[in-house]
């Protein structure tokens, strides 16, 4: 080999290795940083809706009642809005991380298009930190950590037309933290003749609650426990603005259903639990869905043992006793706790087992044979 050949050699081997230590360099950016370039190649942020600019470029976000305050390149809570610029943005715009087609009742809503498909999607992040979340997995992590498959709001409702489902669910995270993602679908769906359902802890501001409910059929809000000191450490939150969520739903157009958690030693106090279902009927009324959800020992929670099956029960018993009409229990083999009765005669109208319809005698008015009551909810 000549000289010259060996030159050659010499210098493809020092630029290969050169391009080797700025790759291996790059590959070696903080987390920050190369999510930062991931967002904005694929994301492409989309600045965020309810937030006001303070002075020193901070931002605070007011979608929640976290209203998080936040310096350059800081993120909030729920770890999908940051500042960058001075501006506050969506990380999760157009990025969902789970997608699937459920039938409605595993959300659950019972009074809300019985035996139908909800298309179903989720992105990163939430507000709350909840002790015991079963989507932690998505909840909680960074969005770059995540498998996305990025999809415009035209997408997503022409993805749920291709799978024939009659409503687009907006659940499994959090689904006020991806707020103007929600929004643009829920818009783009009325146009499309889709429903919407928002599955939600109702955690988040009057303001903001207002602008999304006329574009939303219903709404399940998870009352998570009825107590101010539980609420905090359970799901380091607040009640009170959940209890204003729920009023401000009860006085519009769209649906409302609510999920209570029974914990063991944390949200099974009956006397709790009482006068959680007084609040109801009292603010909201007697006839909106309660179901109350079994516990099963998920992420920070895994040293409790699952709810007691009489605990739920009992829990169910001592909300119809207060008198309210429609008393669901869930997460367990339980027929006669997933069935709807006529309240002026007991008689059954609408029999489920687990997610299935076995029966439903309720027509497209909310009216069944031989019931004398009007069954609330949507039905057609």
């Amino acid at each position: 080999m000549q000289k010259k050949d060996i030159g050659i050699i010499v210098v493809i081997v020092g630029v290969l290795i050169s391009i080797f230590f700025v790759n291996h360099s790059l590959s070696k950016k903080s987390t920050s940083q190369v999510s930062t370039d991931r967002e904005q190649k694929e994301v492409k942020y989309k600045e965020a809706s309810w937030y006001e600019q303070l002075a020193n470029g901070t931002v605070r976000c007011n979608l929640c009642p976290n209203r998080c305050t936040l310096g350059e390149g800081q993120r909030g809570i729920c770890n999908v809005r940051q500042n960058i610029g001075g501006k506050l943005y969506s990380l999760v715009y157009g990025n969902p991380v789970s997608i699937a087609v459920d039938p409605i009742e595993k959300k659950p809503l019972f009074h809300f298009l019985p035996g139908s498909k909800a298309y179903s999607l989720a992105t990163a992040g939430c507000n709350l930190d909840c002790k015991y979340c079963q989507n932690w997995d998505i909840a909680h992590r960074m969005p770059e950590e995540l498998q996305n498959t990025p999809m415009t709001p035209e997408e997503v409702v022409q993805n749920a037309l291709n799978s024939n489902a009659e409503i687009i669910a907006f659940t499994y995270n959090e689904p006020t933290v991806w707020y103007e993602y929600m929004l643009d679908i829920a818009k783009k769906a009325k146009e499309n003749n889709l429903r919407t359902v928002a599955i939600s802890s109702g955690y988040i501001n009057q303001e903001p609650l207002k602008e999304l409910l006329p574009y939303l059929d219903a709404y399940k809000v998870d009352l998570k426990s009825f107590n101010e000191e539980t609420y905090e450490t359970l799901m380091n939150g607040q009640l009170e603005p959940v209890l204003n969520t729920i009023k401000t739903i009860s006085e519009t157009d769209t649906w409302l259903e609510l999920v209570y958690l029974v914990v063991p030693t944390y949200t099974d106090n009956l006397g709790e639990i009482k006068e959680m279902c007084e609040w109801i009927k009292d603010n909201v009324g007697d006839e909106v869905p309660l179901h109350f959800s079994r516990f099963w020992p998920q992420y920070k929670l895994t040293n409790l043992p699952p709810t007691p099956e009489e605990s739920l029960k009992s829990a169910r018993k001592t909300c119809q006793d207060v008198g309210l009409k429609y008393v669901y229990v869930g997460n367990i083999q339980y027929i006669e706790g997933g069935t709807t009765y006529c309240p002026s005669n007991e008689e059954a109208v609408i029999v489920r087992d687990g997610y299935f319809i076995k029966e439903n005698l309720v027509n497209a008015e909310g009216i069944a044979e031989g019931c004398d009551e009007t069954i609330p909810g949507v039905w057609k």
